[in-house]
C-alpha cells in the first residue's frame, strides 16, 4: 500500500446522505483517497431521495487497501450496513490492524453490537444508546476515543468529518480545511 491514506464509506439504500456525503467530501478536500462502496449495488438511494452511484460494489472491496472504514447512518441504511457481510469482514481486518472505524448517528450500533465499542466512550443519535455494547456514553456530538470516531446525527457531520481529518493527516491539516470550509 502506497503513503495515501485510504478510507472505505459504505452507502446502502436509505443512508443519510448529509452523514455520507460531508465525510467523502471533507476527507477528499483533504488529500484522502475515500471509496463509495455500495451494499446492495452501485446504483442507490438515500434516505432523503438522492441518487448515488457508488465507485464499486461493497463486495469488491479489499479491505487491506484501507487504513479507515465509515459507517454513516440513516435508516434503513443503519440496518442494511448491518445485514452486508462485506461490511462486517471489511471491520474485522481494519479492526484487526488499528485502523480507524468510524460511525454516525444510528451506525454507532453496528459497531456496537459487534463489540467495537467495549471499553470505549462513544456517541449516538438519540434511542440508539442500548445497543452501544460496553461504551461509556458521551452527550458530545463527535467522540474519538483510540482507533473509532463515533458522532451523534446529521447536525455533526461536519465535525465528524473534520475529525476524520485529524485522525489520518493531524490538527493542523484539520483546522487547515475547517477554515476553507467555515471561513
Amino acid at each position: 500500500m502506497d503513503n495515501m491514506k485510504k478510507a472505505v464509506l459504505f452507502f446502502a439504500d436509505g443512508t443519510e446522505e448529509v452523514e455520507a456525503l460531508t465525510a467523502v467530501d471533507i476527507l477528499r478536500r483533504a488529500g484522502a483517497e475515500v471509496v463509495i462502496a455500495g451494499v446492495g449495488g452501485v446504483r442507490l438511494t438515500g434516505s432523503h431521495g438522492i441518487k448515488i452511484t457508488a465507485d464499486l460494489p461493497a463486495e469488491d472491496i479489499r479491505p487491506a487497501d484501507y487504513d479507515m472504514v465509515i459507517l454513516p447512518g440513516g435508516m434503513p441504511g443503519t440496518k442494511n450496513l448491518d445485514a452486508s457481510a462485506a461490511v462486517d469482514g471489511c471491520l474485522r481486518e481494519v479492526a484487526a490492524r488499528g485502523g480507524i472505524l468510524a460511525a454516525i448517528c444510528a451506525a454507532p450500533m453496528i459497531l456496537g453490537e459487534r463489540g467495537y465499542l467495549a471499553g470505549k466512550t462513544a456517541t449516538c443519535y438519540p434511542g440508539f444508546e442500548a445497543y452501544l455494547k460496553g461504551a461509556s456514553l458521551s452527550q458530545d456530538k463527535v467522540c474519538r476515543d483510540g482507533n473509532v470516531v463515533t458522532a451523534a446525527g446529521a447536525g455533526a457531520a461536519m465535525e465528524f468529518a473534520l475529525t476524520l481529518v485529524c485522525v489520518l493527516f493531524g490538527e493542523e491539516k484539520s483546522e487547515e480545511i475547517r477554515r476553507s470550509v467555515l471561513a
